[in-house]
């Protein structure tokens, strides 16, 4: 399972797991509350909130010469991004700060180790992806051509599945095209879901993009083929053409840079 879906919304199982650990992390503080005392039931919340802020602070931080060209992004955290060992520090040392006796500093420490413990085991049991094959059946070009991925292969590939109506689609295209053009040794396919080459060029024109390997995909199979629910998805397949990751929903830069990096 890479992602759970709510009516129109997608969910990938990477934040749900890290919303997973943060829910237990509440709910153990609130039990120890109740024989720590109220300081404790203070201080999860305020640790919360504040150990959130400083894990993306130290991921904008260690990521800048990303984000220096767009630092509106540093607000973007629906993009995802955050170094949490930061967070959990600042959380660690906000509760020896305002927490003074043993027994709630004891409650505190175990509500985050806990919830640590919870998102770790979680995110070993739903990490990896079976190495689905590329589906053979051919897709089409804007020139009216029949590509068959396959043919592609020799070298890793990226495929992004969009469509000009997704708004996350949009948001990342840009940085989509810029990655591909500095990256040589990655096959890019921006494969579009059910929309025709006459507004698929419409946007490209206006958005003055330039993609390579634009290709149709009319009736959404490689959505069905990859099991991916929703878009934007964006699949990162090995050189033996068989499926080595997945990430569901808008991709950030950083996240971006990392997986190429990884094939």
């Amino acid at each position: 399972m890479n992602a759970v879906t709510i009516g129109p919304f997608m969910l990938s199982v990477d934040r749900l797991v890290a919303l997973a650990g943060i829910l237990v992390f509440i709910v153990v503080a609130s039990v120890a509350a109740r024989k720590a005392g109220p300081g404790v039931a203070q201080w999860s919340t305020r640790g919360l909130v504040i150990g959130i802020i400083a894990a993306r602070i130290a991921h904008v931080a260690f990521n800048w010469s990303t984000f220096a060209k767009d630092p509106w992004r540093a607000v973007a955290v629906w993009q995802g991004g955050f170094y949490w060992p930061a967070g959990v520090l600042a959380a660690i040392v906000l509760l020896l700060v305002e927490v003074r006796d043993t027994r709630g500093r004891i409650a505190g420490l175990a509500g985050v180790a806990v919830g640590l413990f919870v998102w770790n085991a979680a995110s070993v049991l739903t990490s990896g992806v079976d190495p689905v094959p590329l589906p053979g059946n051919p897709l089409q070009s804007l020139g009216g051509e029949a590509v068959s991925l396959p043919e592609l292969t020799g070298k890793p590939m990226v495929i992004n599945l969009w469509a000009t109506w997704c708004p996350p689609c949009r948001r990342e295209m840009p940085m989509m095209a810029e990655v591909a053009a500095s990256t040589n040794d990655v096959t890019f396919v921006f494969a579009n879901q059910g929309e025709d080459a006459p507004r698929i060029r419409r946007y490209l024109s206006h958005e003055r993009l330039l993609l390579p390997n634009v290709l149709m995909d009319g009736l959404g199979e490689l959505g069905r083929h990859y099991g991916a629910p929703g878009l934007p998805a964006t699949l990162f397949v090995g050189a033996d053409g068989r499926l080595v990751d997945i990430h569901l929903g808008e991709i950030s830069h950083e996240a971006m840079l990392r997986k190429v990096d990884d094939l």
